[in-house]
């Protein structure tokens, strides 16, 4: 209940009672009103500026934020495995193909060399996820420069190995003798005890033991020179020519699968393992010639054997033993 409100009458001499102006009263709720309002919206403009209020929209932006940096994330892991690939692909490139084809490695810093000039990723400044989005866009542009150079180079190993590729048809590669058909391999390339003499004497070839009859396959393409005995000690022998300075010859045969003057291809059969000549034991003696000099035959026979198969054979090779011939 309102209070009543009353004034001194000095003329009169007594107490009247102020009647208060409807205009002002109406002053009054409306200035009430209005600040009120005023108030109340500058409450909701603070709730919508505060991180303890989010509207719909915000809640959709937060969510759609939040997988963005999930897909980034999961695209940072694919490049790490790419990039693993890539390493991968580049150190065979270098460190076997270009050997391989007598070409120069391609140098780490023009693989990994950065982008010069501009600021490229000026764009991408300036945002909450500044960081993530340029380091990934960054990685991105890194391995797609790196694989546009790895691509060129696989090309120029094309190229190189098409110009090579009857040196490498030529190159003795495969064992002249199948693991299967094998017993043992008997004696390597180096100094061995005689078997008839018992002198320390050097073996420039491989023994491999094996059954007679076990076929004896060419080690690269070429053309027989000799399929004879003319060798003393050697008994029935081949010899190919592989052209490019290499020379296999094949010794103590029990017969003849090949003519002199005939063509062969690598992994064709041109005879069979016998006991023929100063041999005390069916086996075939593998020697390769390559620019008139005798080589140890083990380097050659990446065409045909795994590496634990490699590893097996150079221990054998390499124990000083009694040769069989």
């Amino acid at each position: 209940m309102s209070k009543v409100k009353y004034y001194y009458d000095s003329e009169n001499l007594a107490y009247k009672r102020i009647k208060p102006q409807r205009r002002k009263k109406f002053a009054y709720v409306f200035l009430f009103l209005l600040s009120s309002a005023l108030f109340g919206f500058l409450c909701l403009i603070l709730l919508i500026n505060t991180p303890y209020f989010e509207t719909p929209k915000d809640k959709l932006l937060t969510n759609e934020l939040e997988s963005m940096k999930l897909n980034y994330k999961l695209l940072n892991k694919k490049m790490d495995l790419m990039n693993e690939v890539l390493e991968a692909i580049e150190d065979r490139d270098n460190n076997i193909y270009r050997i391989y084809f007598n070409t120069s490695p391609i140098k780490d810093e023009e693989r990994k060399a950065g982008f010069g000039g501009v600021n490229r990723y000026k764009s991408l400044e300036g945002y909450d996820n500044s960081e993530l989005v340029i380091n990934t866009t960054k990685r991105v542009d890194q391995l797609t420069k790196e694989l546009v150079i790895q691509s060129k180079s696989l090309d120029e190993i094309i190229v190189l190995a098409k110009q090579k590729e009857k040196l490498l048809a030529a190159i003795p590669a495969i064992q002249p003798v199948k693991n299967e058909d094998l017993k043992r391999m008997a004696s390597g390339f180096g100094y061995r005890s005689d078997p008839f003499t018992k002198i320390r004497k050097f073996h420039y070839g491989m023994d491999f033991t094996s059954p007679t009859g076990s076929p004896v396959y060419a080690t690269g393409d070429g053309v027989v020179l000799k399929a004879d005995n003319s060798l003393s000690g050697y008994g029935n022998h081949i010899e190919i020519n592989h052209g490019y300075g290499y020379v296999t010859l094949y010794a103590h045969l029990s017969k003849y699968n090949c003519r002199p003057g005939q063509k062969v291809k690598r992994g064709d059969i041109i005879g069979y393992v016998g006991s023929t000549g100063r041999s005390e034991a069916p086996h075939l003696h593998y020697e390769v010639i390559k620019n008139g000099e005798k080589v140890n035959p083990i380097n050659f026979y990446y065409g045909s054997i795994s590496a634990e198969e490699y590893i097996a054979i150079s221990n054998l090779a390499t124990q000083e033993n009694q040769s069989l011939d």
